[in-house]
């Protein structure tokens, strides 16, 4: 007989079914594992011996082949331990024959015969809701399981004798329930920030639209302040993105006693780091800081100061809303539908040719200093804004700008409607940057003084088809913003004052602030 059980190999947030299959047969002694098992896996046959033999078994003196179906796909990773046990343990009559039938096994084993947690635990759960079966998971994940909902039963002993008492009917473990839903941060006030109207203005902006935004100003002009507070500006996440950045967070290790939230994610990472930090990768291809981003807000501070290939790297997430991670016999694919916040100096003396200070690094050290980033992720910025910096006078004065919670409310209604036209077009898309090109079209035609316009700046200015496209998502939003549903010259106007022209410098703005306000000239 051989017995038979269902597991998961994880791709990505995707979980792949694996039947694993034991069987104890006449020969001599061995312990056998075949499927393309990696390390991780391959070291499992002496935790598994180890555990059977602390709660009073030991393998019998035959042979022992464990066989993870199908042979081609690659098995990684240490969940593999109590599938493989619990096939023994069927096999050895330890368990009833049919212990495994409805249920998918995940699990890792101590020495002393603890289940110890897993990586994956959602998605193993969500695939396992699909396939209509159960899921036996360690304890400590079984909050993180709960939340995959329907009504398969989980199963999450906290070692592998509880497993089997409750498997033999002498004891009986209770279902697991969902982890507390982890409130959201507070956010840093907008109203703190003293002055800085035209930057507000374009940070409302990208809040409500999900556009890609970079501000450029000097040292302490508040660049990091006013990223610090676009968290404070966005809408809570829907149910179905909570679910999708869990299950990428499940994959990372970042679920702590299965704790959810609906706080959209905002990830800060440092200059230095790699491209598999970045984007994803190592050894069994985690997500990297732009998955863990999706859905929510990707900052990065000094831009220049990364790396030219990994900034490279974020171009096509960027377009595809994904990562994929190229390995030489499989591919990895991550969610990254994330926005780009960026922050930078604009030369490496830090205030550039507008502050008229003499720079020790010579007349071209502002082009140069730029030039460390790509015109085609330059291109892909919607909203480019200079933070000049802030007066005495500004910063002597009482903090009487709007706050975040004012804002939000701007920023909820704007979304709020572009997900009823989205609704309406049969797109999944909920913000303007998102749409698909052929919906654009149809919702975001200017009138005749704005297509003017545009096609006179896109001949200017030298436009790519991308930028032209982005000022159109970027004007949708605006009017939005507005209230309308007509996009007009103002709003083609100031979507063409946030681009960068020979991608240095920003497009001077057509419009100046008139109480706290933008508007046209």
């Amino acid at each position: 007989m051989v017995a038979q059980l269902t597991t998961f190999a994880f791709h990505g947030v995707e979980a792949r079914p694996v039947t694993v299959q034991v069987q104890i047969a006449s020969g001599a002694q061995h312990f056998a594992m075949v499927g393309l098992p990696d390390k991780a896996v391959s070291e499992s046959r002496e935790r598994v011996q180890a555990a059977l033999s602390a709660i009073g078994l030991g393998l019998p003196p035959k042979r022992v082949t464990v066989n993870l179906a199908p042979a081609d796909l690659p098995k990684e990773g240490g969940h593999f331990d109590l599938p493989i046990a619990l096939g023994l343990l069927i096999e050895m009559g330890a368990c009833p024959r049919d212990a495994g039938e409805g249920f998918a096994v995940i699990g890792e084993l101590g020495l002393d015969g603890s289940i110890a947690p897993v990586t994956g635990a959602l998605p193993a759960a969500v695939a396992a809701n699909a396939a209509g079966l159960g899921l036996i998971c360690p304890a400590a994940c079984g909050p993180e399981a709960a939340w995959a909902g329907g009504e398969a039963e989980i199963i999450a002993p906290k070692s592998l004798i509880q497993l089997v008492n409750h498997l033999k009917g002498t004891q009986v473990l209770s279902s697991p329930q969902p982890g507390a839903l982890a409130p959201a941060p507070e956010a840093p006030d907008l109203k703190d920030v003293k002055g800085q109207e035209s930057a507000k203005r374009a940070l409302e902006a990208a809040a409500a639209g999900g556009h890609n935004l970079l501000m450029v100003g000097p040292p302490g002009s508040g660049k990091s302040m006013l990223a610090a507070r676009l968290p404070g500006l966005l809408p809570p996440l829907t149910p179905e993105e909570m679910l999708e950045i869990s299950m990428v967070q499940s994959m990372a290790g970042l679920l702590e006693g299965g704790r959810l939230t609906r706080a959209r994610p905002f990830r800060a990472p440092h200059h230095s780091a790699s491209m598999a930090a970045m984007v994803g990768g190592g050894v069994r291809a985690k997500p990297g800081e732009a998955s863990l981003a999706h859905h929510g807000v990707l900052f990065l501070d000094e831009l220049p100061e990364f790396s030219a290939p990994v900034l490279d790297s974020l171009r096509q997430p960027l377009e595809t809303g994904d990562v994929m991670i190229a390995r030489a016999n499989f591919h990895v694919r991550y969610p990254a539908r994330f926005q780009l916040v960026a922050a930078m100096n604009p030369c490496r003396c830090g205030y550039g040719k507008a502050s008229g200070r003499n720079c020790g690094r010579g007349p071209n050290c502002e082009a140069v200093y730029q030039s460390r980033v790509s015109g085609p992720l330059f291109d892909r910025i919607d909203i480019s804004v200079e933070v000049a910096p802030v007066t005495p006078a500004d910063l002597a004065a009482p903090a009487n700008g709007e706050d975040s919670a004012t804002v939000a409310a701007r920023v909820a209604a704007a979304r709020a409607a572009q997900l009823d036209r989205a609704r309406a077009l049969g797109v999944s898309a909920r913000v303007n940057a998102a749409l698909p090109d052929a919906a654009l079209t149809k919702i975001a035609a200017p009138d005749a003084e704005g297509a003017a316009l545009l096609t006179r700046a896109a001949e200017t200015m030298g436009f790519s088809a991308r930028a032209y496209t982005r000022i159109l998502r970027l004007a949708r939003t605006l009017a939005d913003l507005d209230g309308t549903d007509a996009v007009k010259r103002r709003h083609i106007a100031e979507a063409v004052s946030y681009r960068r022209r020979d991608g240095a410098e920003t497009a001077p703005s057509p419009f100046v602030q008139t109480a706290g306000r933008t508007s046209a000239v």
